[in-house]
């Protein structure tokens, strides 16, 4: 046994009693399954004697008087049949003793203890009143004294009609709480009734419509050399590869993998043993449930895929304009997406590609439409595309995206579902390897669903303790429903009241106190010698780090800024060098940053910030210029709005519709995650103190300039904390005004500065002042 340092004293090893608490929870929780076994043989053995236990014959040596006064405590004399529910009671209980994790345990067991006592109720009230013939023969009932009792009083108070349909009543309601698909069942099982009387039974079943259409090209004679070639239709069959709804919210994480329920373990905070259980990060917040999909709503209907007519028709005009310019195709193929259409053409030999890009403007006025864009030649295929916006764009919901088999299997450390491309596949992409994101766009054009798109993703599939937020909103109105999460996944100041950061003073200091957490995390890898956040994690889990040497968890960081272009505008360099900092070190350690402005302007994003972020998402914009800003290419500016967008990854640039999520819907997650039980306090950054505060306190007010009361007049009456309107009044140097600035800080008469906003004056009138001089002097 190790000594204390302080008291000197001898103190038990880490995780002694922990494991001393694991054997008794072991053999308490065998012992409940053995007796859970043994109620259940003797109940069992107990319906097969029925008449002569009943009659106090205990005709069967194998369960005893012990086991036959059990058994007929249960069954015979309170609960009948019912009692075959408790063997499934301690079960459970043993189960969960035995630390075996069983999903939504504590709804099992309230449905099964409130299902006992209903069938005991239906028993009672069948065969101890409805048919009383029948309770002469099998003795006291099958419902027990509990279910003859009960129905008795009831059919009393509002006699037998009334009985029988309360009874209907809590069955249904106990079947709607077990399965919240109980009415859609029995829906469907009445219609297939009607249906199937209805329909002959040797009529044969309809045959499923084809994928694939194909259609022949018009042959215009001297206007082109097409001949008899095809035009196919590749259309979406409407149903994606779904994973199974998760029960209770327990999705597959990717990253770094919880343990199993027996490698539970206290927290790593005792101290470092070898070959000692894996430390869990969730454990804190074990009973945590991820939110489940009936939160999201389905938006089905509110669009329609192209008709037959459409794409014949923009096919034609597309090939007329093609054969006006005496530009012959092979092939043309359509894959229809959610917002746009894609005719992929196989030009005839000889055919220049620039030719066709050309025609932009001409295909589009031909169409009618708004949007056209060219993409010659198609990456990876020897075809030119054409995108022609749908006339009812088909809209795609979050849930079809976030139930969607990728986005459930993927195992990625930050997993994203943004959307469907253009062939109406679902687009997902890990975080963690972008590693930080650029969303820009004109204003309506979908970024803030975009971003909440993103948010929604990371918290269906990620546990609180693996995953914090750090959410900036200069327009205070985006992210605030995110506030309700400030104990589970938000990361904020010390010394910070509000959960979302909307004042640009507390977002430079934010920045820079992550920057600090990004150094203190790079000390911890150098001394743990690895080179990335997700070895150092499972060096932690694997209790291979000592966390009385410093060594924690590291979640990962995900910092969101919604409006960008108002940070620079007011802080200027103070936001952009801690960005472009963290975006140049801050990878390795797990933090990124998702970046979202308006304002796609090159004084907006600069180079140095394009340079440190590769992947870019950008919405519709007005110009082109504005899209090379984003993309450095054009396009942005042909996209048609209402969350169509272009996805940079630096290498490829893909085309993809974005989830809608609703305001609501984001309330509804919000409000499941918030009610549950949080961490006690959101997670801590380290504490940043103002340089400028710091000069402050340097000050030496003996030494005050001789202007210093008449500044200070100035400032109080114009309640404007400014050092050029001390230069204007005063007509002073720029350098003696800031220093009397400085000494007015110090005084206590104005506050720090605000970036490029005045100060705050913290004197209101001359009386107040004249007393603060007055102290001064004396």
């Amino acid at each position: 046994m190790a000594k204390n340092k302080n008291t000197g004293k001898q103190v038990p090893p880490a995780g002694e009693g922990q494991r001393r608490n694991d054997s008794l929870r072991f053999i308490g929780g065998a012992l409940v399954l053995l007796f859970a076994f043994f109620t259940l043989i003797v109940l069992l053995l107990y319906i097969f004697r029925w008449g002569a236990y009943q009659s106090g014959v205990q005709a069967s040596p194998l369960i005893g008087k012990l086991g036959y006064r059990w058994a007929n405590f249960l069954m015979g004399e309170y609960f009948g049949l019912a009692a075959l529910g408790i063997p499934l009671l301690l079960g459970l209980w043993g189960l969960h003793l035995l630390k075996v994790r069983i999903v939504h345990f504590y709804k099992i067991v309230l449905a099964t203890l409130t299902g006992c006592i209903l069938f005991s109720l239906f028993l009672g009230f069948i065969f101890g009143h409805l048919i009383p013939s029948l309770k002469g023969l099998i003795g006291k009932g099958l419902g027990g004294i509990t279910g003859d009792m009960v129905s008795g009083w009831l059919i009393q108070a509002i006699g037998i009609a009334g009985t029988a349909l309360l009874l209907l009543l809590l069955t249904v309601s106990w079947g709607i709480f077990v399965s919240p698909k109980f009415i859609a069942r029995l829906q469907s099982l009445f219609q297939g009734k009607k249906k199937s009387g209805a329909v002959e039974a040797d009529a044969p079943a309809p045959a499923p419509p084809p994928l694939d259409k194909e259609f022949e090209l018009p042959d215009n004679g001297d206007k082109g050399d097409n001949g008899d070639k095809g035009f196919i239709i590749h259309r979406p069959d409407g149903g994606t590869e779904e994973s199974p709804e998760p029960d209770g919210g327990e999705t597959p994480d990717g990253g770094t993998p919880p343990p199993s329920p027996e490698e539970d373990s206290e927290d790593g905070g005792e101290g470092f043993v070898e070959g000692s259980e894996l430390y869990d990060p969730t454990k804190e917040l074990s009973h945590y449930k991820r939110p489940p999909l009936d939160l999201l709503e389905d938006h089905k209907g509110k669009g329609a895929m192209p008709t037959d007519e459409e794409l014949e028709r923009n096919k034609d005009r597309i090939v007329t304009v093609l054969q006006n310019f005496n530009i012959g195709i092979d092939k043309i193929i359509a894959t229809i997406g959610p917002t746009v259409t894609l005719y992929e053409i196989v030009p005839k030999a000889g055919i220049r590609i620039a030719a066709i890009k050309r025609l932009e403007d001409d295909i589009a006025l031909n169409l009618s439409a708004l949007g056209i864009r060219i993409i010659a030649p198609i990456p990876g295929k020897g075809t030119v595309g054409i995108e022609v916006p749908n006339e009812h764009p088909n809209i795609v919901s979050m849930l079809s995206a976030v139930k969607s088999q990728k986005f459930q299997e993927a195992q990625y450390d930050l997993p994203v579902v943004l959307g469907r491309k253009i062939d109406n596949e679902i687009y997902t992409f890990d975080l963690a390897k972008m590693p930080h994101l650029l969303v820009a766009g004109a204003t309506g054009q979908g970024k803030s669903v975009g971003l909440n798109a993103i948010l929604t993703s990371l918290l269906y599939r990620k546990h609180p303790s693996e995953l914090k937020l750090v959410l900036v909103d200069p327009k205070r109105v985006e992210l605030s429903l995110y506030a309700k999460l400030e104990r589970h996944f938000l990361a904020k100041l010390p010394d910070s009241d509000d959960a979302i950061i909307t004042d640009t003073q507390k977002v430079v200091y934010t920045l820079k106190s992550l920057c600090m957490e990004m150094d203190e995390r790079y000390q911890l890898l150098q001394s743990a010698k690895v080179r990335n956040v997700r070895e150092y994690n499972e060096r932690f889990v694997n209790r291979r780090l000592n966390p009385l040497q410093g060594h924690r968890y590291m979640p990962f960081i995900v910092i969101v800024i919604d409006e960008f272009a108002d940070l620079i505008m007011t802080a200027g360099r103070e936001v952009e060098e801690p960005i472009a900092r963290l975006a140049q070190l801050a990878r390795a350690v797990g933090i990124h940053l998702v970046i979202a402005t308006q304002r796609p302007t090159t004084n907006i994003i600069t180079g140095l910030i394009k340079a440190n972020f590769p992947a870019r998402i950008a919405f519709r914009v007005i110009s082109g210029i504005d899209s090379r800003t984003i993309l450095d290419t054009t396009g942005a500016n042909q996209l048609i709005g209402r969350g169509d967008m272009l996805v940079s990854t630096g290498n490829e640039m893909i085309r993809v519709q974005c989830a809608f999520v609703d305001t609501p819907e984001v309330e509804r997650i919000c409000d499941f995650i918030g009610q549950q039980q949080g961490f006690g306090e959101a997670f801590r950054l380290p504490e940043y103190k103002g340089e400028e505060s710091g000069n402050a306190e340097k000050i030496d007010l003996s030494k005050r300039d001789a202007l210093f009361a008449e500044a200070a007049r100035i400032i109080v009456q114009s309640q404007q904390g400014s050092t050029s309107l001390i230069q204007r009044k005063l007509e002073l140097g720029y350098n003696r005004a800031g220093r009397l600035m400085d000494q007015l800080e110090a005084a206590g008469i104005v506050g720090p500065p605000e970036g490029s906003k005045p100060r705050q004056v913290l004197i209101s009138d001359f009386v107040t002042l004249d007393a603060k001089l007055a102290a001064m002097e004396g």
